[in-house]
């Protein structure tokens, strides 16, 4: 084991993406969690897998506001492919794709977005398409290339241990080759367990932009808090090897679906913005609702998430009264506090300070409330403080330094002494 990480490292400098892209934390739509592998176009044309699927979100982003807010990228997913043709090259479906992944890519840049698809470093994608072997790989590079596709993401169905640790790597460099910037999203980790010593994290900052780690994310509350535990349990080494070029991502936002109630919505976006994830939307943008529009457009957790130090965060306090605090470094000596709940009987009231948080300076904050504007002034270390957090819920503050940032006139004020 020691002998194939040292060599695994050798790998990295050889493969090195060197793409400069993903400073901060990407942002955009991704078709898998609300449309899965829906080929069913005769009787479902308005959600199947197809290019006026991918064409209706590009032009949501931009009509709807996303885009100007950061998120410019449309993803496809599996089930876009058919065989290969006579020369090995992956066909998109003629009939759910007539005009080829060309045509979409050019259609999204045309409206200032980017185009991300998906490939498999097996035999097969999870769905049973044609995968990405160890011999298709520069192939497979060149062709998205021309297509100009803007990110790749590889998946690991169907793969073995010993091609991962080839693929992966070399995909990197077939990407880096063809001379176009394309991110790289690898589901490598996530194949090998999450962790070392089979995952070696100091090879993915240097191959990958991004990576799944952990299990897929499926519609429901339970399914976000299993990611959560995960994360928290681990973030002693998740937080090592996060940073601008290379981050972890805890998959999907579920925003605008069925599984999650309102407060679990706000609770899901604040914390994948303290891990300074990815926010991927995989959801119907078309029917998305106001009160779920204004979680995922809020310009100061978009602000949060996009923070140029790229630290992720951290859970620093738990209760036994189910309060879970967790803190994010930014930059401008600010951070960001999410203080969280998993109650289901009703709302909580945590009493807290700065100083119990493990804020030592002597400044003096204030702290605006992500979700509700509101600005609370003159927060010592040793100030006390309530927050009323809803079950199942969060209560998310900015927190800056009175002397380093102005503070906007127009938004209401609260004192405590």
């Amino acid at each position: 084991m020691k002998l194939t990480v040292v060599l695994l490292a050798l790998v990295a400098q050889v493969f090195s993406l060197e793409n400069g892209l993903m400073r901060t934390p990407p942002m955009g739509w991704l078709a898998w969690e609300r449309y899965r592998c829906n080929i069913n176009c005769k009787e479902d044309p308005y959600n199947c897998i197809s290019e006026q699927l991918f064409m209706d979100m590009a032009d949501w982003l931009v009509e709807d506001g996303w885009r100007d807010l950061g998120y410019d990228y449309v993803n496809i997913d599996d089930c876009w492919m058919t065989e290969r043709d006579k020369n090995g090259v992956l066909v998109a479906d003629p009939e759910r794709f007539p005009h080829g992944i060309k045509y979409l890519a050019d259609y999204v840049h045309a409206r200032s977005l980017k185009l991300g698809i998906y490939a498999d470093m097996g035999k097969k994608t999870c769905m049973g398409y044609p995968g990405t072997t160890l011999d298709k790989v520069e192939l497979d590079a060149e062709t998205f290339a021309n297509w100009t596709v803007d990110m790749l993401k590889l998946d690991g169905c169907y793969s073995f241990a010993k091609d991962r640790a080839k693929g992966y790597p070399a995909m990197s460099a077939a990407l880096n080759a063809t001379g176009r910037p394309i991110a790289y999203s690898c589901s490598w980790p996530a194949y090998d367990g999450g962790l070392p010593p089979e995952v070696n994290y100091t090879l993915l900052m240097n191959i990958c932009n991004l990576w799944r780690n952990y299990d897929d994310i499926q519609d429901s509350w339970q399914s976000v808090l299993s990611i959560v535990d995960w994360y928290t349990k681990n973030q002693d080494l998740l937080q090592s090897v996060a940073g601008p070029g290379h981050w972890n991502d805890p998959d999907m936002l579920l925003i605008g679906n069925y599984g999650l109630s309102f407060e679990q919505a706000k609770a899901q976006m604040a914390l994948w913005t303290i891990f300074a994830a990815p926010l991927f939307m995989s959801t119907d943008l078309r029917v998305m609702t106001p009160q779920n529009k204004d979680i995922l457009q809020n310009k100061l957790m978009i602000k949060i998430n996009q923070d140029p130090l790229g630290i992720q965060g951290r859970r620093v306090v738990t209760t036994e009264d189910d309060i879970e605090v967790f803190i994010r470094p930014l930059s401008k000596e600010a951070r960001a506090i999410v203080f969280f709940s998993r109650r289901t009987d009703m709302p909580y009231r945590y009493t807290t300070s700065f100083s119990a948080l493990n804020f030592t300076d002597t400044m003096v904050y204030e702290a605006e409330d992500v979700y509700t504007e509101n600005i609370i002034s003159g927060l010592k270390a040793d100030t006390q403080f309530t927050v009323v957090i809803n079950p199942s819920g969060v209560v998310m503050w900015y927190v800056y330094p009175i002397v380093n940032l102005q503070v906007p006139q127009a938004k209401k004020k609260f004192s405590w002494s």
